[in-house]
């Protein structure tokens, strides 16, 4: 009996533990050195931007979309196609999110979709980086600059994806990282905005800290979203072995779509020209004849890890259902299928996965029409 591959790998190293360790007997436990440190080191990995560390990546977008400004009465144009946080940090500042549709092979926001979407009440564009895929951000911010809004960059997934020659967190007015444990990087939990705007790096450090950049004194409103030391000192470690990590990604990707390069009815991730693609998820499409529900069920049963990312796009979700025409976001959640690609496999893994899938689809387990 084989044992199981995970979809993810989410296993601290132990020198993420003995930084943990090291920062709870130091008696510096929140906002102290680690999170300063953490910030400076990121800051060398997005072209020098004003790094501000949060306690989550749903903290980052929500205190960046305050931060600009955007509130009750603005529309921010946005994928469905994305988990649930980009959508909901936008809602909690009051603001309204508009749906536009994806570019089917880069599953991000689509800019002639985007540009369509642009009303007069319209504040910003949040573009997702996708399954560690980068939006395109060359369209999407001269769309921004034509219009006069904020370009928001959601990166929770892309830690060194890169558009171009720069990084996500380098493309945009401001960028969301996340370090939850399946992302590329993690730190247990927290999150990362980022910004080449001083003063609005300022308003973030207030936001985060109740106003405060003072003890006892509150220049505006804010939470507490900090980040403690012991996340911080995880993520430092982590960010030292991110390179490492993406090369281990893009190696494992590579062999799975040589593998896979054959194989009717399954399409493979593709990356765009001029992208650095850093394989967050490793997502295929799954056609007909093939039917995606019964072929995860079937890896599962083979002992591969799979998962959909994502099944129901949030404009037909109950808390932000709308009317919105998006067929290619429509179509992508009924075919979207991701398989492990993380950094801990074998090349037995490869192996058992790219076997195990060919001959699920060429025998055309579960066929079924559409």
């Amino acid at each position: 009996m084989h044992r199981t591959i995970p979809i993810a790998d989410t296993r601290l190293h132990e020198d993420d533990i003995s930084a943990a360790t090291r920062v709870l007997r130091s008696g510096h436990l929140v906002q102290g050195p680690e999170v300063e440190a953490l910030e400076t080191e990121f800051a060398a990995w997005v072209d020098g931007r004003h790094c501000v560390a949060v306690n989550s990546g749903t903290s980052a977008l929500w205190l960046t979309a305050l931060a600009l400004g955007i509130g009750a009465g603005d529309e921010v144009v946005l994928p469905s196609f994305t988990f649930a946080a980009t959508a909901a940090a936008i809602r909690l500042t009051g603001a309204t999110c508009v749906f536009a549709d994806i570019d089917p092979h880069t599953h991000t926001l689509d800019p002639d979709a985007a540009a369509a979407a642009i009303t007069g009440r319209t504040a910003a564009l949040l573009s997702v980086h996708l399954y560690g895929h980068p939006a395109d951000t060359t369209r999407l911010g001269a769309l921004a600059r034509r219009h006069g809004l904020a370009l928001i960059e959601d990166a929770a997934q892309a830690h060194g994806a890169t558009h171009h020659g720069h990084r996500a967190g380098a493309l945009g007015t401001a960028a969301a990282f996340s370090f939850y444990p399946t992302k590329n990087m993690q730190a247990v939990e927290g999150g990362m905005i980022t910004t080449a705007d001083p003063a609005l790096a300022h308003t973030l450090r207030l936001l985060r800290n109740h106003g405060s950049a003072t003890r006892y004194h509150h220049e505006i409103v804010g939470t507490n979203a900090r980040m403690n030391d012991v996340n911080a000192a995880i993520a430092r470690t982590q960010l030292a072995r991110l390179d490492d990590a993406i090369r281990a990604r893009r190696h494992n990707a590579t062999h799975l779509t040589a593998a896979f390069a054959t194989l009717s009815g399954i399409t493979a991730p593709t990356t765009a020209p001029g992208t650095g693609h850093v394989h967050h998820q490793y997502t295929i499409r799954v056609h007909h004849p093939h039917h995606r529900d019964t072929l995860a069920q079937a890896l599962t049963a083979h002992g591969i890890g799979n998962a959909v990312h994502y099944p129901t796009p949030l404009h037909r979700q109950p808390a932000y259902r709308t009317d919105t025409h998006l067929p290619h976001t429509d179509l992508a959640a009924t075919e979207v299928l991701s398989l492990p690609v993380h950094p801990a496999l074998t090349q037995d893994d490869l192996d058992r996965i790219t076997t195990t899938l060919t001959a699920l689809t060429t025998a055309d387990h579960g066929r079924s029409p559409r």
